[in-house]
């Protein structure tokens, strides 16, 4: 069976750089905290044209440490789509404040920045929207609604990161924003990883604070915190990767654009991509009707593929209890018949191919 995703090749690719990075956190033997960490912070800021960047213990960690840096707690609501991984809404609650969950546009997948003004309360703090699949959110609608109604925007960008909207990189366009190197992701570590991007000085010295217990200085608490710090070999890493980033994200999107080519010639629905960004295509997802039956006619062909995501978060059992803002419709028909295919910067003219014609002869296109 072909790889989903193929680290492997990427790692035969940047052996040399991988290996010499990691040998050089094994020489100076500093794993905390060590000179890549802000080596990596000053390549991420300046990649993504932001001001500040904090490196943090993974993506998770990262949309929690801004939430506690705005001081979002009990009482509080923040918006967030209910169609993502549960991490965008399990920070919200374990900051002690209370998911409020809007539905999605039915073509992007991304929370539908119409829907979101219906939903902000006097308790409204903040909202989250996620780049899903890759695909940064409308942020001019989400920002101008922020600035109506005085709340922060904390721009998960977890699968978005690379990215553009409207010649803006993703990592500067939010109040916060939070990527994770998940290995996985477009650009990822060997392990956990995270960073949160800012402008703002004061909230990325909270950030900075909060990483590392809360301290302002060694022993000195200033505000209640986490242990929250990133490897200093995982950040060794990111900077080797980091030197790959621009010509992965070139083919990501050719391979994208050419999996849209062949998807809609075959008449199978996909996500869409909007033309003022781009999507780095963490993700290349379609819509089909009997999931199940065209999963398994792929297994049965070679060709691997993984549901991004099966029920919306309001629907989960953890939060159908807590959940505000109503129903989601869109979220709950989109979990029915999303599916993402084999995606990755190595990905190959006749993988690609091979795999829509097995998707097109497994929903009896062909």
């Amino acid at each position: 069976m072909m790889p989903f995703i193929d680290l492997q090749a990427q790692y035969r690719a940047l052996k040399e750089e991988v290996d010499a990075a990691i040998r050089r956190v094994l020489d100076h033997g500093r794993y905390i905290m060590g000179p890549e960490v802000a080596e990596m912070e000053a390549a991420l800021a300046a990649y993504a044209g932001a001001g500040h960047c904090i490196a943090v213990a993974s993506g998770t960690e990262a949309l929690l440490i801004s939430l506690m840096a705005l001081g979002i707690g009990a009482g509080d609501e923040v918006i967030c789509p209910s169609f993502t991984f549960a991490a965008t809404a399990e920070v919200i609650v374990l900051a002690g404040a209370t998911p409020v969950f809007a539905d999605i546009e039915p073509d992007t997948c991304n929370i539908d920045a119409r829907g979101i003004e219906a939903r902000i309360s006097a308790k409204t703090r903040a909202i989250i929207p996620v780049g899903l699949y890759g695909q940064p959110a409308d942020f001019d609608e989400i920002e101008a609604l922020a600035s109506r109604h005085g709340l922060a925007v904390i721009d998960d960008a977890a699968q978005s990161f690379g990215s553009e909207y409207k010649g803006r990189r993703t990592g500067s366009l939010a109040t916060l924003s939070c990527t994770s190197f998940f290995p996985s992701k477009p650009l990822g570590c060997y392990g956990d990883g995270g960073a949160i991007l800012t402008d703002d000085a004061e909230l990325a010295q909270a950030c900075r604070e909060i990483r590392v217990h809360g301290q302002s200085r060694r022993y000195v608490h200033t505000r209640i915190g986490v242990g929250g710090r990133m490897d200093t070999l995982q950040c060794a890493i990111v900077l080797a990767k980091l030197k790959r980033f621009d010509w992965e994200i070139e083919r990501r999107l050719a391979i994208g654009a050419r999996y849209n080519d062949l998807v809609d010639a075959a008449g199978i629905a996909r996500v869409v991509q909007r033309p003022d960004r781009t999507s780095v295509f963490a993700q290349y997802t379609v819509l089909v009707r009997e999931r199940g039956a065209v999963q398994e006619r792929l297994k049965a062909a070679g060709i691997p593929t993984a549901i991004h995501y099966p029920v919306p978060l309001n629907r989960q059992p953890a939060y159908s209890n807590l959940a505000g803002g109503g129903a989601t419709p869109r979220a709950e028909a989109a979990a029915t018949r999303v599916l993402s295919l084999p995606m990755h910067a190595d990905l190959t003219d006749e993988q690609q191919d091979a795999i829509v014609a097995a998707l097109a002869a497994a929903v009896g296109r062909r």
